[in-house]
C-alpha cells in the first residue's frame, strides 16, 4: 500500500499543507496512521477524500455543511443520498461566508474607491478623477439587482465622500447589504486632503462614529484597519476592536494588509474575520491565503482587476492624467508610471489572456475567475464606478471560477 509524508500528500491533492491540517483540525479527514516516528501518513484513499472536499469547497458549501456531509459519508447508500441534498445548487455556488463571523455574502464585491472623487496625500494624488454621483448611484442599484450585496469603501476614500454616497443609496436596503469600510487616515473633507494616519484606539473609537454618521447606519459590518502599524500596537486596537463588537457597532473586523505576520496578529480577536489583500493574476499571495485557511477568515481582495489592467479598458495607448492616482504612481503602485501602463504587465497580460478568456468570459470576467480559483475563501472587490463596469464584472459570476489545471497553466507562463 502506497503512503504519503504531508507534504506530498498536500501537493498530489493541490492543497497547500496549512488546509491539510486545518482539515484534520476540524475533523473532515480523520483514520490517519501515524509511522513508529509519530509521523502522519495518507493512503490513496485520503488523497481522493481531499479531492472531495476541493470541490465541495470550490462549489461554495460552508465549512459546517462539509463536516455533516463528512459525518454522512460513514453511513452508506442512505448517507449519500442525504450528502446529495448539502450539494449547493448551481444558482447558489457564488457565495461567501466571511469566515468565522458566519456572515453570508455574494462571492463578488463592489468597490467603491473610484467613486469617492478628489483626494490628495500632501501634494500626491490619490483619487482617480472627477467622481459622477449619478452614475455611481446607478452603478451600486444595478449591482444591487445582479445580486452583489457585499460593498466596500473606507472613510479615506474622497475623504468621507464615497461612504457619504454609499449610505445614501443603501439605507432603503441596509438590512439586505453587507458594509465593509476602514479606518486610520484622519481626513479633512474640505481640502479632500488625507492629514496623517492614527492607528491609536482612541482615534478608532472617533473614526467609527463619524463613519456610522456618513454611512446612515447604527452599525458596520466589517470594520477594517486601513493603515501599517507596529505590530506591538496591534493587541491593544484589536481590544478596541472587541469593544466596538460587544457594543453592537461592529459585526466583525480585520486589517487591510499584505504582511502575514499583521494577520496572525489580528486573528487573535475573536471577532476577527477578514483579511483585506492585494491579489491578481499578478500578484499572488500564497503566504496570506494560508493563513485565511489556518485562522478560519475571510479573504477580500482589493486590486483584483490590478487598476483596470486585467481589463480591455487599459491599452498600451491609454492616458491617465497626472492629478489621478495612476497618472502620477506612488511608489507602491507598480502597474503604471507615468501616466501609462509598464508595459511588462501588458505583456504578462497578453501571455495569459487565451485562458482568462476561456469559456466566453471576458478578459476581466477571466481575471475575477482566477481569483475564485486561488481559494473558496477569497471575495474580489473591483472598483467600479458605471454601469457597465458592474454588469461586466457581475457577469463573471454565471462563469464561475477557473480550473486548476488552469491556475496552473497561468503560473508556468507567469513563471511562477
Amino acid at each position: 500500500m502506497t503512503t504519503y509524508a504531508p507534504q506530498e500528500a498536500a501537493a498530489r491533492a493541490g492543497v497547500s499543507i496549512d488546509t491539510l491540517r486545518y482539515y484534520e483540525r476540524i475533523g473532515l479527514i480523520d483514520d490517519v496512521p501515524r509511522t513508529s516516528g509519530g509521523q502522519r501518513v495518507y493512503r490513496d484513499d485520503h488523497l481522493d477524500w481531499l479531492g472531495v472536499l476541493t470541490c465541495l469547497r470550490r462549489s461554495g458549501m460552508p465549512v459546517r455543511e462539509m463536516r455533516r456531509y463528512a459525518e454522512l459519508a460513514r453511513d452508506g447508500a442512505a448517507g449519500r443520498r442525504r450528502q446529495n441534498r448539502l450539494v449547493p445548487d448551481p444558482e447558489e455556488r457564488m457565495k461567501r461566508v466571511l469566515g468565522r463571523s458566519g456572515i453570508e455574502v455574494s462571492a463578488l464585491g463592489v468597490g467603491t474607491w473610484a467613486m469617492g472623487g478628489e483626494m490628495k496625500a500632501g501634494d500626491q494624488p490619490l483619487g482617480w478623477g472627477d467622481a459622477d454621483d449619478a452614475e455611481s448611484t446607478r452603478a451600486i442599484r444595478r449591482a444591487l439587482e445582479l445580486g452583489v450585496t457585499l460593498f466596500d469603501t473606507s472613510d479615506a476614500y474622497g475623504t468621507g465622500h464615497a461612504e457619504d454616497l454609499l449610505g445614501e443609496v443603501l439605507a432603503p436596503v441596509r438590512d439586505q447589504v453587507v458594509i465593509a469600510t476602514k479606518w486610520g487616515n484622519r481626513i479633512d473633507p474640505a481640502t479632500h486632503r488625507l492629514l496623517g494616519e492614527d492607528g491609536s484606539p482612541e482615534y478608532l473609537r472617533l473614526a467609527v462614529r463619524e463613519s456610522l454618521r456618513r454611512l446612515r447606519t447604527d452599525y458596520i459590518d466589517v470594520y477594517q484597519l486601513h493603515i501599517g502599524l507596529p505590530l506591538d500596537r496591534v493587541a491593544g486596537l484589536v481590544e478596541a476592536c472587541e469593544e466596538l463588537v460587544e457594543q453592537g457597532l461592529v459585526r466583525t473586523y480585520g486589517w487591510s494588509t499584505d504582511d502575514p505576520a499583521g494577520v496572525d496578529a489580528f486573528a487573535r480577536g475573536a471577532h476577527c474575520a477578514v483579511v483585506q489583500h492585494e491579489l491578481n493574476v499578478f500578484s499572488d499571495a500564497p503566504e496570506i491565503l494560508a493563513r485565511c485557511e489556518r485562522y478560519d477568515l475571510a479573504s477580500l481582495n482589493r486590486s483584483p482587476l490590478a487598476m483596470g489592467l486585467l481589463s480591455e479598458k487599459v491599452t498600451a495607448d491609454s492616458y491617465f492624467a497626472p492629478d489621478t492616482v495612476r497618472g502620477r504612481a506612488p511608489e507602491w503602485l507598480m502597474w503604471f508610471r507615468d501616466g501609462r501602463p509598464v508595459p511588462e504587465f501588458l505583456a504578462r497580460r497578453d501571455a495569459v489572456r487565451e485562458i482568462l478568456t476561456s469559456g466566453g468570459r471576458t478578459l476581466a470576467q477571466g481575471a475575477l475567475a482566477w481569483n475564485w480559483a486561488r481559494s473558496p475563501r477569497t471575495v474580489p472587490l473591483p472598483g467600479c464606478r458605471t454601469v457597465a463596469q458592474v454588469e461586466e464584472n457581475a457577469g463573471a459570476m454565471a462563469h464561475g471560477p477557473l480550473t486548476p489545471d488552469q491556475v496552473k497553466e497561468i503560473d508556468t507562463l507567469l513563471g511562477r
